[in-house]
């Protein structure tokens, strides 16, 4: 036996705990969803299921931008202030000149987001200063320079172009076109995570940061990259968001952040970094948006659904240090045969 085979217990053990995260949350998604049925069978109407499926559209798509900062071992808490100013950026854009096609409007949201997220992988990678700080300080920034431009302001439906409207409540073949960008931002992320090797030194650098720069992976370069990738998911969701409510003020988007990096470390994306998938990402926030749902149904305090959702947190949080301890004393078990 080799020392290259020691990653080994590694990759299969964190896999094993990542399918069994995953089909944890397809079986409490399951089991909610009959307990929530069982006591209002209007839960599972046409309008009930669609309003979930909108609601986590919007959320994994910042969801999916979120683990590939989180996979880097960082973090970006200006997602919810970047949706905010991409829509509200559209939303007035679309005001002037309602003739602005949908594509149209969606490029710029992304584009709006993407600057953002290269400040803050600028900031994060060249200032040197976690990205914790970073971008709380840019939630902040964001979202003040939101309320300024607003002023006090708001953009109503009756105030931006019909087919922007229509596109926000679209179907095809049943299916909401907000769900099918959501799940075309999906596939095409977990593809390029799983597949090539851009996604591959994205997991290579939250695994050992150090160990990436000498294996000669631009770490400067992907860093910033991850961030660019958050923040033009977040301008996109922007769109979509203003395309599904229509009404568009400077405090949209407010409080996202929180259930965006929730749904990402129930859906079994590492905190510490090096592990997880956009797929997880996208459960957690399908599982999040459910709840939420339940809870209005059942008339359930409104305080109950965040300390579900803080009590998810540390539990995956704490079933993710166990694994890094389990996978740490197999490795140094593994590693003492090798020796011996």
């Amino acid at each position: 036996m080799t020392a290259v085979d020691l990653p080994a217990p590694r990759r299969s053990s964190l896999d094993v705990v990542l399918r069994a995260r995953e089909l944890g949350i397809v079986l409490a998604l399951a089991l909610l969803v009959a307990v929530t049925t069982i006591s209002n069978p209007r839960f599972l109407s046409g309008q009930s299921i669609r309003d979930i499926l909108l609601g986590t559209a919007i959320l994994a798509v910042l969801a999916v931008g979120q683990a590939v900062v989180v996979i880097t071992r960082n973090i970006d808490l200006s997602v919810g202030s970047v949706l905010g100013l991409s829509a509200f950026t559209v939303g007035t854009l679309l005001q002037n000149d309602p003739r602005i096609p949908v594509i149209v409007a969606l490029a710029v949201g992304a584009a709006v987001g993407a600057v953002c997220g290269a400040v803050n992988g600028a900031l994060v990678r060249f200032g040197n200063v976690p990205a914790l700080v970073v971008t709380l300080g840019t939630l902040y920034v964001v979202r003040g320079i939101t309320y300024f431009w607003a002023g006090g302001s708001q953009i109503n439906a009756d105030e931006l172009p019909q087919g922007f409207l229509d596109f926000g409540n679209a179907t095809l073949l049943g299916i909401p076109y907000l769900v099918l960008i959501a799940v075309l931002v999906l596939v095409v992320t977990g593809v390029v995570l799983r597949s090539y090797r851009m996604g591959r030194e994205l997991y290579a650098m939250g695994s050992s940061p150090q160990a990436a720069r000498l294996a000669g992976i631009p770490v400067a370069r992907r860093t910033v990259g991850a961030f660019i990738v958050s923040g033009g998911l977040a301008g996109l969701a922007g769109v979509l968001f203003a395309a599904r409510f229509g009404t568009i003020d400077a405090a949209a988007g407010t409080g996202y952040e929180l259930n965006v990096v929730a749904a990402v470390v129930v859906g079994g994306v590492a905190v510490f970094g090096g592990s997880g998938s956009v797929w997880g990402a996208a459960l957690g926030a399908l599982l999040l948006t459910t709840i939420g749902s339940s809870l209005a149904v059942l008339e359930i305090n409104q305080f109950w659904q965040q300390a579900i959702v803080g009590g998810l947190i540390l539990l995956a949080i704490g079933a993710d240090r166990l694994v890094a301890a389990r996978v740490a004393a197999s490795l140094k078990k593994r590693g003492s045969h090798v020796h011996s």
